[in-house]
């Protein structure tokens, strides 16, 4: 990179360099022009000595007759000469070239004229003759005033002493110029003098564009493409596109403020809006979406789980994508995978660290300050998974958290963020009163808010069955046998619990989700009192709104009564307890109308959902006044609580009934 720069100044000065000379050619050429002018200027109101010379002796010539003789004139004079006294001066200019002269006799004079001469009496002008003249003709004569001569210019005395010896020799082409003036040089030696200045600067010029067409080479392909593929250069594009993109989205130059102002209501309470929708031709096409989370840290950054594409051959089989609400071309992140990544999650407590569940069963940690590669792995051995990993949380807190991660052969790990090389911990959870294996499918995972050894699963089979991570009092480490919440006819596909969140604690509820239609609410048995016998426990409620698999719920996390579900018709249903238990309050389609497998709302306010499409895009929504709990939210999902339960036990509901609550 030093060289690079050296070469660069050095071009630089080089161009600096011929600017100068080719300025100075110019000031030279305009001074030269401007002096040549002035000269012609000059020379056009002053003629030049020949030309008056030729004047002259044309008229003398003209004016001579045959009396005439050559020493009577003096040449280049038209009036008389001195040598005859008395000679009169006035007139004279009237006469013709012929009357003008000395006459040597009168007689001659006298014929030559034709006039009658009458002697003087006058003693002082004996020599002059009395006349009468007449001229024959009057010719036209201009005054010419003509310097004839030209003095001699004064040479220069040229005196030396040591001043002069020893002076600083100015070498500057103007005082050059000047100085040779002085001393006489012609007018065409310093044409020439200049025309070979003129040349040499041309030559340097010349030399100098070569120079730098030497130095501005064409780069052959093969160093362009080394360059092209230098990491230094691709990071340094990959930053600055960011950044562009970013100053681009984060704020809309073209809004009209005066939009929206007259149907107010259209966009506020019970509207749903879509934001924005990611999708990257490259990365994300031909790949369905297996799940979503959103960062705690960032509220502008959401994370999607991609599978294989079948078209791609050459790419990795996994992809999981950060995309940032402030770059909607492309992903903010990029990471790989060997396998289809089906779970993914943000760390709480590392904002660099994203962990991923795959299909061959390895559990996966990315870092956004590192490449695309995760940087920690699990081995593919008996110790961790070999199943697809469908469900992964992190539980604890700052200083002591587990990664609990589950898997369709009934294996529940407990990972330590640091060490992924085998688990801390590593729980098989086993019914016995199934027939062919004794294992349980886990499809679905959820821990209550502020719980770190309960989780409740759902199974491929349709029940919902609670363990524990560790032994406590009067439950064991393991999958409780006994307590089966049994209402789907499917495989279940979403869990989750109510966050604890209001003046109410509804850390016991949960919902759930399955592939025969419906989604369930359910009150988790007290872990105090654990059955001893088989015992089936039946949903609160059940909504069956949906005529497609439902993939996904979600409680809201801070309105007490609002969840959403996603189905396979690709409607996001917005369901609020407190207005309606029938049907959902907001019911959307998303997109095509593809199949929605995965919901996860915002970790900010629950304002924005992430719904992960089958067609491989990810739908932002926003829910707008629908997220903002009443203070009395609380208090009204109580009495509807309160009034399911009475209307479950009015309507004579027994363990295992799958029917509605409401009587639907």
């Amino acid at each position: 990179m030093s060289s690079t720069a050296e070469r660069r100044q050095q071009i630089e000065a080089k161009r600096a360099k011929l600017a100068e000379l080719r300025k100075a050619r110019a000031d030279r050429q305009i001074s030269d022009s401007n002096r040549r002018s002035a000269e012609t200027s000059a020379g056009s109101f002053t003629p030049r000595n020949n030309d008056v010379d030729d004047l002259l002796s044309s008229i003398l010539r003209e004016s001579r007759g045959p009396g005439a003789r050559n020493g009577d004139f003096d040449s280049g004079e038209l009036t008389p000469s001195s040598s005859m006294p008395g000679t009169p001066l006035m007139g004279t200019s009237l006469l013709p070239s012929s009357l003008s002269g000395r006459a040597s006799r009168n007689s001659d004079f006298a014929s030559s004229i034709g006039t009658t001469l009458a002697p003087s009496t006058n003693s002082a002008t004996d020599n002059v003759i009395d006349r009468e003249m007449v001229p024959r003709f009057l010719p036209d004569l201009i005054d010419v005033e003509q310097e004839l001569f030209e003095l001699p210019t004064k040479k220069e005395r040229v005196i030396y002493n040591k001043e002069v010896q020893t002076m600083e020799v100015e070498t500057e082409t103007p005082d050059l110029e000047a100085e040779t003036l002085q001393r006489g040089v012609s007018e065409i030696d310093l044409e020439a003098l200049q025309a070979a200045r003129d040349r040499e600067l041309e030559e340097e010029s010349v030399q100098l564009d070569k120079e730098i067409e030497e130095e501005i080479r064409e780069i052959p392909p093969e160093e362009l493409a080394s360059i092209l593929a230098a990491p230094e250069l691709l990071e340094f594009v990959d930053s600055t596109t960011k950044m562009f993109y970013r100053a681009i989205h984060d704020y809309d130059p073209t809004r009209d403020y005066r939009v929206g102002t007259e149907t107010g209501s259209d966009e506020s309470e019970g509207r749903v809006k879509r934001v924005c929708e990611f999708f990257d031709e490259q990365y994300t096409k031909n790949r369905s979406i297996t799940d979503v989370d959103w960062s705690p840290q960032y509220p502008e950054l959401s994370v999607a789980s991609y599978n294989k594409s079948a078209a791609a051959l050459n790419e990795p089989d996994g992809i999981v994508a950060v995309w940032n609400l402030h770059l909607l071309e492309r992903p903010e992140f990029v990471f790989h995978s060997q396998s289809d990544v089906l779970s993914v999650t943000f760390s709480p407590f590392h904002s660099n660290l994203v962990f991923g569940g795959t299909y061959s069963g390895q559990i996966l940690l990315w870092d956004n300050r590192s490449k695309h590669l995760p940087v920690l792995k699990t081995p593919l051995s008996a110790s961790g998974h070999t199943h697809p990993v469908y469900s992964m949380q992190m539980v604890g807190t700052q200083n002591a958290h587990n990664l609990i991660t589950s898997s369709t052969d009934g294996t529940v790990c407990s990972w330590l963020v640091d060490m992924l090389a085998q688990p801390q911990e590593t729980q098989e959870l086993i019914h016995a009163g199934h027939n062919k294996t004794g294992e349980v499918a886990i499809t679905a995972m959820d821990f209550p808010d502020n719980e770190t050894t309960a989780f409740w699963v759902g199974t491929e089979e349709g029940n919902v069955y609670q363990a524990n991570r560790y032994d406590r009092a009067g439950a064991k480490a393991g999958l409780n046998q006994y307590d089966v919440y049994k209402a789907h006819a499917g495989p279940v596909m979403g869990l989750h619990f109510h966050p604890t969140s209001g003046s109410v604690d509804f850390s016991d509820l949960f919902l759930t989700s399955s592939v025969d239609w419906t989604v369930k609410l359910w009150r988790a048995k007290s872990l105090a009192k654990p059955s001893t016998t088989l015992h089936a426990i039946s949903p609160l409620y059940s909504f069956d709104e949906s005529d497609d698999p439902v993939y996904d719920v979600k409680w809201h996390p801070t309105h007490p009564a609002v969840f959403g579900a996603v189905d396979g018709s690709g409607k996001f249903d917005l369901w609020n307890l407190n207005m309606d238990t029938e049907v959902p309050v907001v019911q959307t389609t998303v997109g095509s109308g593809r199949a929605l497998n995965k919901l996860q709302w915002d970790k900010k306010d629950g304002r924005r959902a992430a719904l992960g499409g089958s067609d491989g895009r990810l739908y932002i929504y926003d829910i707008g006044d629908m997220a903002l709990p009443r203070e009395l939210e609380w208090t009204d999902l109580q009495k509807t609580v309160s009034g399911m339960v009475g209307g479950a036990q009015t309507n004579g509901i027994v363990d295992g009934d799958v029917r509605s609550i409401a009587g639907r």
